[in-house]
């Protein structure tokens, strides 16, 4: 095993690996987390207790399940170190590779920036050809759970740039803060617990208490990607020209409006990332009835949903760069 290995080690050079996989392969048909959505779903369908009570234990016990058979399967998966051999520096693919390897195919599922960016790409496509149906058509059917029928060019390019940002979070930053701190298993718990809020955490008589856990469990495990996504947004808007750039604020300046401007959004997190895109490009984010984001800012439009893809991405990279060099300095 060569020094450069022994420095960064199998989890840093999956972590690369994954975003590398997702980019050139894109995520693969059979996805594992269609067989965590049916299981949470054949667990849902199973419910004994509609009371509040009882509903509370049976979502936080799926969930645990849940999660529990996810762990163990990745654990199973999973590479394990092997005392190395004499003969290993004559290897031409060495055992800390070969771990890298099967790590990244791994991992690579739990990551999805690209297949959302192109989703959002595909948005804009639509409202450049002037086609307004198509476009709401692509956000209900890729994006977003709104009611699209109604939306404006504007309010679709808005709601696109929204679902990237927060999904830079979602899809790239907490599984990867996850992985990080208990890797694989952590990784897909992660997984898991952010698919049961998509699909349980609603305040909806039936679902307000049997998706509570899942919600809260979402939450807590989000408060800290969701706050280091927009600053990695911010950081990524000091970047190299975007493909439009309607105005570039100092970075200072946008960290230091992030606060209250994420507060106009529900919840604890979603509004962080999508803060930073809405002041990075310098466009108003609106969920018509709900919030408004940066309210001086231009409305959307085709061309800044490009340019939002190329921040998303660029941001990815770099929050990828720098976890994979704190974990290079902690192995």
């Amino acid at each position: 095993m060569n020094g450069m290995e022994r420095a960064v080690g199998p989890r840093a050079l999956g972590l690369v690996g994954a975003l590398v996989l997702d980019r050139v392969l894109g995520q693969p048909r059979a996805h594992p987390v269609r067989a965590i959505g049916a299981l949470l779903g054949g667990a849902r369908r199973m419910r004994i207790s509609r009371q509040p009570l009882g509903s509370l234990v049976e979502g936080a016990a799926v969930l645990a399940v849940v999660s529990g058979v996810a762990a163990t399967a990745v654990h199973v998966l999973s590479p394990r170190r092997r005392r190395s051999s004499p003969n290993a520096s004559r290897s031409p693919i060495t055992p800390t590779l070969m771990a890298a390897g099967r790590e990244a195919l791994l991992l690579h599922p739990s990551l999805a920036i690209e297949a959302l960016v192109d989703a959002g790409t595909r948005v804009g496509a639509a409202l450049k050809t002037g086609d307004l149906d198509r476009a709401r058509r692509c956000l209900a059917r890729d994006l977003v759970s709104r009611d699209t029928r109604a939306l404006d060019e504007s309010q679709c390019a808005s709601a696109a740039i929204e679902s990237m940002a927060e999904n830079l979070c979602d899809s790239v930053m907490a599984p990867t803060c996850a992985y990080l701190a208990a890797g694989l298993p952590g990784a897909w718990v992660y997984r898991v617990v952010n698919t049961a809020d998509a699909m349980f955490g609603y305040r909806t008589p039936d679902l307000i208490w049997y998706g509570k856990p899942s919600a809260r469990a979402d939450d807590l495990l989000n408060f800290v990607p969701a706050r280091l996504a927009a600053v990695l947004i911010a950081m990524a808007a000091a970047g190299p020209p975007l493909p439009r750039e309607r105005i570039r604020p100092p970075m200072g300046d946008l960290v230091r409006r992030l606060p209250r401007e994420s507060a106009r959004a529900a919840g604890p997190n979603a509004g962080w990332p999508m803060a930073a895109a809405a002041l990075a490009l310098g466009v108003r984010l609106n969920k018509p009835g709900t919030y408004t984001l940066n309210a001086a800012g231009a409305p959307p439009d085709a061309h800044d949903i490009d340019a939002a893809a190329s921040l998303i991405r660029r941001a990815s990279w770099l929050g990828i760069g720098l976890v994979a060099a704190v974990e290079a300095y902690r192995s």
